[in-house]
């Protein structure tokens, strides 16, 4: 079967994965199909976190969906340095802060010098319109739509715990019919920037609102930030990666469980069906 890839208003069980970092947006090539074998071998691997897993916690660029697969982070980085710079702040941001390219880097950094400020108010909503807007444009990412489904069916408890705003994320969910698999539990980016992941403050709070035991949960996410939360909170993790680079960034930070492909998992929860 040839996979194409679909935009959010499509549904399928397989989708064509375009990028789940914030700073880059390049198109990915259609990813070759897994041996049998190392499917198995991973599924092997996967048994047990799965098992344990009565609670999923789902970070969302990356895992569920590529946010800004048609509508560039780095320019949305950019144009919050230029409108910083254009407001007599470019002081505000060391020059690595400026070349980040990535949003929340230029977003955290004004908030350690102005927590609480209106001028951080001012970026976070800018933010969330570029995040808005790069919603209707978002790749979803391959296996992820039935997984969630079949998690839900299979009796699991699902909550999305990411660094994005939660409106973002009820919009995409909306748009690709997943709602109901998670609500009311999405809890993502607060006026608390210090809250952001690696901070657990967002798994803390699906977790509590769940009445859920870390030890009975499974955190789902493909960045070292969310890695450290997930182990700050106690909760097992399952890394994502898409590719050599972001499995290496996972591996460095300590991850040792990683797929680089989500469809084991969902062949591994309906074999148990």
């Amino acid at each position: 079967m040839v996979r194409r890839p679909l935009g959010n208003h499509h549904d399928g069980p397989d989708t064509l994965l375009v990028t789940s970092d914030t700073t880059q947006t390049e198109l990915a090539t259609e990813p070759a199909a897994e041996d049998d074998s190392v499917i198995d071998s991973m599924i092997d691997e996967l048994r047990e976190p799965v098992a344990r897993a009565h609670v999923v916690l789902w970070d969302f660029d990356g895992p569920i969906c590529a946010l800004f697969a048609g509508h560039s982070a780095q320019r949305v980085a950019i144009d919050l340095v230029e409108w910083l710079e254009g407001r007599g702040l470019h002081g505000l941001l060391t020059e690595a802060e400026r070349e980040s390219l990535d949003p929340h880097v230029v977003l955290r950094a004004v908030d350690r010098r102005h927590p609480g400020s209106d001028l951080v108010d001012e970026l976070e909503k800018r933010l969330t319109h570029e995040e808005l807007r790069a919603t209707g444009l978002a790749m979803p990412t391959p296996y992820a739509d039935p997984l969630i489904r079949t998690w839900t069916a299979v009796g699991a408890r699902l909550a999305v715990a990411t660094n994005n705003s939660p409106l973002v994320v009820h919009q995409y969910l909306a748009s690709r019919g997943l709602a109901s698999c998670f609500a009311p539990h999405v809890y993502g980016r607060t006026r608390e920037l210090s809250h952001l992941k690696p901070h657990p403050h967002c798994l803390n709070r699906a977790l509590n609102a769940m009445g859920a035991a870390p030890s009975s949960a499974l955190m789902i996410g493909d960045t070292p930030s969310d890695y450290v939360a997930a182990q700050v909170a106690g909760v097992p993790f399952l890394g994502y990666a898409r590719n050599a680079d972001k499995e290496k960034l996972l591996r460095d930070a300590g991850a040792e469980t990683i797929v680089g492909s989500l469809e084991p998992v969902l062949k591994l929860l309906r074999g148990q069906a």
